[in-house]
């Protein structure tokens, strides 16, 4: 079994975006952290990628379901995420 996918909301297509950036571990995305992850994933191979795939990130890291996030982590990443989308708009 792929070791990406063992971890909670890490599916194949999500595992394999990840492989197209570098991280092909549990280890190295932890090392990487779910909001770098998710900037690569955004530059490099999905422009498109949302909200629910960087908390699915998170929770992989963290070794939980999305949903079992903290309130206030998942207030974070609304924050990262809202202002990552203002900095690609200015730079357009």
């Amino acid at each position: 079994m792929d070791p990406l996918t063992r971890l909670p909301n890490i599916g194949p297509v999500l595992a394999e975006k990840l492989r197209k950036v570098g991280i092909e571990t549990p280890e190295q995305l932890r090392e990487a952290g779910a909001e770098e992850a998710w900037r690569q994933i955004r530059a490099r191979v999905d422009p498109g990628a949302c909200l629910h795939q960087l908390e699915a990130l998170a929770g992989a890291e963290a070794g939980v379901r999305k949903s079992l996030l903290p309130p206030e982590r998942k207030a974070a990443l609304k924050a990262f995420f809202r202002d990552t989308k203002n900095e690609e708009q200015i730079h357009v």
